[in-house]
């Protein structure tokens, strides 16, 4: 059973995605929260698997609740789940690179809202097609100089993690790596744990982040590498870890 807790300022937001949540039989609501500081301590207290968290609340906002939530040693295996009202949203690029997992936009289709949650809680990157990217082509810009420590960060990878890391931040997944490199998906998989190892990244998310930020990978180079293969709209996971 995937344990959820529902955060979100908006009792009547909070009310339709419990209603909704309660009518999957493999997911039950351990707890809601009506701001970021509630949601941390929910996090805290209540065992749960993932946790839906709204970018814009009072109190402690979406962002800064991820972040504490992500540094608490204690809670490693809960995956947070950003929403947002746009997907142009540039809080959103904030609270990926604070630890969550991926985000949705609060018009998902219910079915995919549903979906999403379940590639969350499996340990899995939500990297919906196009909106994740083109957000953090457009805000993310290539680095005139790289940020402290960068540098030696990527100079830890080998030259074939540095190009895994970067098909990566282009949208491709385990297979199309695996296809345009040659390597079989399992040792992919392996390339791609190691990198989060090194690079201390939580999920594929941040790795997307982070070939952006690099250098690795720019706004004008990402669109020349074929995406993840998806039906327009609906969820769509980074392989698993």
């Amino acid at each position: 059973m995937i344990r959820v807790i529902l955060a979100d300022d908006q009792t009547l937001v909070r009310s339709a995605f419990a209603v909704l949540i309660r009518t999957a039989p493999d997911m039950e609501v351990v707890g809601e929260a009506g701001d970021g500081r509630e949601a941390v301590e929910l996090a805290r207290s209540v065992p749960a698997d993932i946790l839906v968290m709204d970018i814009r609340m009072p109190v402690l906002d979406g962002i800064a609740a991820t972040r504490q939530i992500t540094a608490d040693a204690t809670l490693p295996d809960l995956k947070i789940l950003v929403l947002t009202t746009y997907d142009t949203d540039e809080h959103v690029v904030d609270a990926l690179r604070a630890g969550a997992s991926g985000f949705l936009v609060k018009d998902t289709l219910p079915a995919d809202l549903l979906a999403a949650m379940r590639v969350v809680a499996a340990g899995e990157a939500l990297l919906a097609p196009g909106p994740t990217r083109r957000l953090i082509a457009r805000i993310v810009d290539p680095p005139t100089a790289e940020p402290a420590g960068s540098a030696e960060l990527i100079a830890a990878l080998s030259e074939r993690e540095r190009g895994v890391l970067t098909m990566v931040a282009r949208g491709r997944n385990n297979a199309e790596i695996a296809e345009a490199t040659g390597l079989s998906p399992l040792t992919v998989k392996t390339h791609i744990s190691r990198i989060m190892r090194k690079l201390g990244a939580r999920d594929r998310a941040q790795l997307v982040i982070t070939g952006y930020e690099s250098g690795l990978v720019t706004a004008g180079s990402a669109g020349s590498e074929p995406g993840p293969r998806s039906r327009h709209g609906s969820p769509e996971a980074g392989d698993s870890r």
